[in-house]
């Protein structure tokens, strides 16, 4: 009896997250712009960006501060099941299972151990539970010595301070990594991780994302950053810092003026032109 009770907790088992907002949307930075997107917020992260409610602007001491805090500081245990519900409201679950909606998980940060553990689970469920899709799209993504998996694309958005773990590593498709700069406000030490920006560039897809807002930022870029990880130019991506449309055209092209200047790829914020501070859009 005490097998058959495995069995069945073994055959009910799900996965939760640890989440603030889900929204189906499209990526609007970075080197996937354009693309359909579902995004996947988790709670919690471990850096302040701009001070604890917002107090380092008062000061002077940052220019630029976090855009979604006051989203990832709110959040509760939730079943995937939500996200499968969503997906199928949406009418773009078969899009997600194949890949064609890239699924963004962001934060706060994603890559702590604990949403690193849950979101593993999460990919872990939705290939068991859609196993037959996995095998019929047998030709677009396998894993050497296993069953098929399902080809979703996982793109994961993170600050580079916390180490990504080989399970979720390995399932990761594209990363996004957002180095916070002095204009976080933010100190060198907290948020320079060599080992964890390190494992980052040894993935077959990652890109650099830096926020500026002066050239004086992209000075900073050069030599704490790209100089000491020999980073490649053709994988630093330069954003205008703006959060709303009023100076959305000048700060577009300064960073694409800077882009020409160092040699960096200029992007701008999508969201911000299209929806200005209107957020899960």
């Amino acid at each position: 009896m005490k097998g058959i009770a495995q069995f069945m907790e073994t055959e009910t088992k799900t996965a939760t997250l640890s989440l603030s907002e889900n929204f189906y949307s499209v990526q609007c930075e970075g080197s996937s712009t354009g693309y359909p997107a579902y995004f996947i917020r988790l709670k919690g992260c471990n850096l302040m960006c701009g001070g604890k409610d917002g107090s380092l602007m008062k000061d002077g001491k940052a220019t630029w501060w976090c855009d979604s805090e006051a989203v990832w500081r709110q959040g509760k245990k939730t079943d995937v099941q939500v996200l499968i519900d969503d997906w199928e409201k949406e009418n773009i679950l078969e899009w997600v299972l194949s890949g064609r909606v890239h699924l963004i998980w962001t934060g706060g940060e994603p890559t702590l151990s604990k949403h690193q553990k849950n979101i593993v689970e999460c990919i872990d469920y939705l290939n068991d539970r859609y196993d037959d899709r996995a095998t019929s799209l047998k030709g677009l993504y396998t894993l050497p010595g296993s069953k098929y998996r399902l080809p979703l694309y996982n793109e994961i958005e993170t600050n580079g301070t916390r180490y990504i773990e080989d399970n979720l590593f390995n399932n990761l498709d594209q990363i996004n990594c957002s180095v916070k700069l002095r204009n976080s406000g933010m100190s060198y030490v907290d948020r320079f991780e060599p080992n964890a920006l390190q494992r980052i560039m040894s993935h077959s897809n990652y890109w650099f994302k830096f926020v500026i807002s002066n050239e004086e930022d992209i000075e900073e870029i050069t030599d704490d950053f790209i100089k000491p990880l020999s980073i490649p130019p053709s994988r630093v991506i330069m954003m205008p810092g703006l959060d709303h449309q009023d100076n959305f055209h000048e700060r577009t092209e300064f960073c694409l003026r800077m882009a020409k200047k160092y040699g960096y790829v200029g992007m701008t914020r999508l969201h911000i032109s299209a929806w200005n501070q209107t957020t899960g859009v």
